[in-house]
């Protein structure tokens, strides 16, 4: 009996994922990481590609931060740290204010209104309730992280290998999601209990790689949302979800030398050019969703997964 083409994929991106990890791992996982010595601080020039490299990915399903750790250091930069890395992130925030700023206000103020009603089933008071009740799992397990975490997740989670795991893992649950969600809801028909599963999904965001868009993209169509509908819930609940530890990356930035012009600057280029390419990610996707599927970010996660994994087992790529 033939495999249907409903299953043919998630088996076959399954045993590439396998495949992979198996033909890697050994020299790969045993390799030391030393993230924290190869971190260098950017220049404007660097600052302002990995602000574009920011912009275009955060938004789009294919992890952010994987890209702002591999494409420095596939171009002998090293690596940028955690602290730079989501402090660019505020520009993404600010792209998400800026374009989605009359559907903002529509929510939180028609939110406003149904609580003084006492209409808990207006939609806009669900979709507020949602999005708050949904960043509570990545607030409370970041600061575990933070607190508890800090040295093992730069150290170890933020490695190279972690990275392209996380990428051929999530590329398996896209593609799972692509098969089997209906997308029959639209933005009109979301609820609380959507934000909540949402917010769940995006704590996948915590492992480098796995992306925050992509997960709770994922999630959404899991959850039979429509795919416009879930990438545009999905930027709602990523603002307070980057713009936290955007906020402490920026301190902990300013404080490791307050005042120095040559950290401030490119600190500034990169968030400007973080903010221009993030709005038209974001404009680029929602119009790219009406008519076409994941598909392409689906594939593309899976071979920038191996391929990495590739270069380290390789010893071109450093598993920093």
């Amino acid at each position: 009996m033939g495999i249907s083409k409903r299953i043919f994929f998630p088996i076959l991106t399954a045993l590439s994922a396998i495949l992979s990890v198996a033909i890697f791992s050994l020299p790969v996982l045993g390799s030391e990481t030393t993230a924290v010595e190869t971190t260098t601080q950017m220049n404007i020039w660097q600052a302002i590609v990995l602000g574009f490299v920011q912009g275009a990915t955060e938004f789009i399903p294919i992890s952010s931060t994987a890209h702002l750790k591999a494409v420095p250091v596939l171009l002998g930069w090293g690596d940028p740290g955690v602290a730079f890395s989501a402090m660019i992130q505020l520009g993404s925030i600010g792209a998400v204010l800026w374009y989605f700023w009359g559907l903002l206000t529509e929510v939180i103020g028609g939110a406003f209104v149904a609580l003084k009603r006492s209409d808990y089933q207006d939609n806009n008071f669900k979709i507020a309730i949602g999005i708050a009740v949904g960043t509570l799992p990545i607030v409370f397990f970041g600061l575990l992280v933070k607190v508890f975490l800090e040295d093992f997740y730069e150290n170890s989670v933020r490695s190279m290998t972690m990275i392209a795991c996380a990428s051929i893992l999530m590329s398996v649950l896209m593609g799972l999601a692509e098969k089997l969600g209906s997308r029959k809801r639209n933005f009109d028909k979301l609820s609380a209990k959507d934000g909540i599963l949402m917010g769940f999904g995006q704590l996948l965001a915590i492992v480098p790689g796995a992306s925050r868009s992509g997960s709770t993209i994922t999630t959404g169509l899991f959850m039979g949302l429509e795919r416009e509908t879930a990438a545009k819930f999905s930027f709602l609940l990523g603002i307070p979800a980057i713009t936290l530890p955007g906020i402490v990356g920026l301190k902990d930035l300013l404080e490791a030398d307050l005042g120095n012009m040559s950290v401030l600057m490119p600190s500034i280029a990169g968030l400007l050019s973080s903010a221009v390419f993030s709005y038209l990610a974001i404009a680029w996707l929602l119009n790219f969703l009406k008519t076409r599927s994941n598909w392409i970010f689906v594939w593309y996660r899976l071979v920038f997964g191996i391929a990495i994994l590739g270069l380290i087992s390789t010893g071109i790529l450093q598993n920093i």
